[in-house]
Formats: structure tokens, C-alpha cells, sequence
């Protein structure tokens, strides 16, 4: 299978405790945007006290290109909530739009409790239809969801990534990224300070895409594969899962033959093609998008996602006070 790699450099705005630096050949397109930054696990609880945002349109998003690095935040200390803009009516399993819609309510749940998120938020735009709704009214939304929330850190699709086809997707990551700002300036939805909430500008962003997209983090999800998979076989309605292993080994079983790669058990045969089909083998090859194993062999990780991570900008000001200040 053909795979195609889009990855581009560009500067890490900050670095992460756990961090590195990786120059590999493959990736350098253009030298002057400098490296790529690998983010290793960190042990004990780094970030906790601090807030991370999942933003997702439907249900299985986060689960198939973010799960792993959620899960290593969460493991690290954050406190997460999960928002999902749409409604999901238009994909997943029931017979009806009512069915699909309480399933894929279910499945959302289901993923935030596998990935170890507080609360889930469901702002219930239609499916496919998000680019008819008002931006400002879904940014208005989002900004008192950080502020409320007071997010540090946001995951969510990349309002800059090329050649994304779904209106749910390139909508809601343009509403995140003009919402992130907004929410800390003190002019906009004045209402919210009346209500007792403050700016709150949201600063950190990992952001994923389907297709090519500038890269300039891989995040080691090597510790947290497990959450990731478990996450995908919580999506049972949406997900490209489900019980596919158990229904390929069953299938198999009754012409007499077996794939071992699959496992014994139905349960096995489950997490073994979410690991090997859907996380390695299909893993959107066709949009150009490296699996996570073939992303952390790159690497000389075990499996690793890819981020355009936008971080704080380091001011120069204050090495340049200490430098040139002088006693008057």
C-alpha cells in the first residue's frame, strides 16, 4: 500500500518537559522552520491542575487520530471534557435518524469514560450541515465553554489543514481557533463578566488533520495504545470497529480457517483489528495519512501521532533586559 508522507516543519513555539528533538531526513521539507519536536511521556503529574479541551464534531474523531495523546495528558495530570459540535444524525448505526442519533449520543459518552474525561459537552448542530449555521453563534458557544471551563489546553482538528471535504470538520476547527482567542479579551460577550466569569484565553493547541497538514509535534503514544484502542471499541456506533474482528474470525471459523493476527477470543479479535486494521494497516492511507505505527517507526518510536502544536510564543524580552541593563 502506497503511503504518502505530507509532513512539513515548522517552529514549536514551547517546549514540554519530556521533549526532544528529532531531525529525520524524511520529514525536513524546508530547514529554516526548524525541527520536529517529539513528546515523550512524563512521569508523575506535570499537569495537574490545568484543564484540556477534546473538541470533536462526531463521535469518532478524537478516537481515531487524538485518543493516545488525550489519554497521556489525562494520564499526566489534566482534567479533560469532551465537546461535540454536531448531532451525529447522519452516520452510525439505528434504522432510524432518532436511533442514530441516541447511539451515537451513547458512543460519544462511551469514549469520553475510556478516555478518562469529566464531562461531556453536545452542542447538537446538525451532521454535514454545519457550514449553514452562524460561526459566531458556535464561537460564542465555545468561548463560554473555555471560560466557564478555564481551558489550557485544546485537541482538536487544524482550521489550516488542505483538502478537507467534511463542512462539520474545517467549520467547527475555524470556530475553535477564533473562539480560543476571543475568550480572553475583555470586550467580547461582556455578559459572561456580569455572570461572574472572566478572560481566558485558551493558549495551547494540538491540532490533527485527515490529509496533509503541517507537523511539527509527534507525541510518543507507545504508554496510552491500550486507551487509544479501548476508545475505538467503546465507539461501537460510528466506529470503524465494532465487532468487525469477532465477525471476520466467526466468518473465517465456519470455512475452517483462522487469521491468527486476530487472537482467540471475540473480545481479541475486536482490539486486534482496531490495532493492526484501523490503527496501523487502513489508518486513512488513502488521504496520505501514515498510520501511528508507520509515524512512530519514523520516529524510532513504538506508535506516535502527528500534531500542528501551537504553544506559548517565548518573549525575547526578558534575556534582553538581562543582558543590557545597567545601573543608572
Amino acid at each position: 500500500m502506497e503511503r504518502r508522507d505530507f509532513l512539513h516543519q515548522s517552529l514549536a513555539y514551547s517546549m514540554m518537559p519530556g521533549s526532544s528533538i528529532s531531525n529525520t531526513p524524511s520529514l525536513i521539507r524546508d530547514k529554516s522552520m526548524g525541527p520536529v519536536v517529539i513528546e515523550r511521556p512524563i512521569p508523575g503529574l506535570p499537569h495537574k491542575g490545568k484543564v484540556l479541551a477534546v473538541i470533536q464534531p462526531h463521535c469518532d474523531d478524537i478516537a481515531l487520530f487524538a485518543a493516545g495523546t488525550v489519554a497521556k495528558l489525562i494520564k499526566e495530570g489534566y482534567t479533560g471534557y469532551l465537546i461535540r459540535t454536531s448531532n451525529d444524525d447522519h452516520a452510525g448505526a439505528g434504522e432510524t435518524i432518532g436511533d442514530v442519533i441516541r447511539n451515537n449520543g451513547i458512543a460519544n459518552g462511551a469514549v469520553a469514560t475510556a478516555l478518562g474525561l469529566q464531562k461531556v459537552f453536545d452542542l447538537g448542530y446538525r451532521n454535514h450541515m454545519m457550514d449553514n449555521y452562524s460561526i459566531q453563534e458556535i464561537r460564542g458557544r465555545l468561548i463560554f465553554l473555555f471560560r466557564v471551563l478555564k481551558v489550557d489546553t485544546l485537541i482538536s482538528y487544524d482550521p489550516w489543514s488542505s483538502y478537507e471535504e467534511n463542512p462539520d470538520h474545517y467549520i467547527t476547527a475555524r470556530a475553535v481557533e477564533s473562539a480560543r482567542w476571543m475568550a480572553g479579551g475583555g470586550r467580547d460577550y461582556p455578559e459572561h463578566f456580569e455572570a461572574g466569569l472572566k478572560p481566558h484565553a485558551v493558549i495551547e493547541r494540538y491540532y490533527f488533520a485527515r490529509g496533509p497538514q503541517l507537523v511539527n509535534r509527534i507525541v510518543d503514544i507507545t504508554e496510552t495504545l491500550e486507551v487509544k484502542i479501548d476508545a475505538n471499541l467503546a465507539n461501537f456506533s460510528q466506529g470503524p470497529a465494532g465487532e468487525t474482528g469477532a465477525r471476520i474470525k466467526k466468518e473465517l471459523e465456519r470455512k475452517g480457517k483462522t487469521l491468527p493476527i486476530l487472537g482467540k477470543t471475540d473480545l481479541e479479535a475486536n482490539r486486534n483489528y482496531i490495532k493492526h486494521f484501523v490503527l496501523d494497516m487502513d489508518s486513512q492511507a488513502q488521504r496520505g495519512v501514515p498510520s501511528d505505527r508507520i509515524v512512530g517507526e519514523e520516529h524510532q518510536l513504538g506508535w506516535a501521532e502527528r500534531f500542528h502544536y501551537i504553544g506559548a510564543e517565548p518573549s525575547i524580552l526578558p534575556a534582553y533586559i538581562a543582558e543590557n541593563e545597567v545601573k543608572r
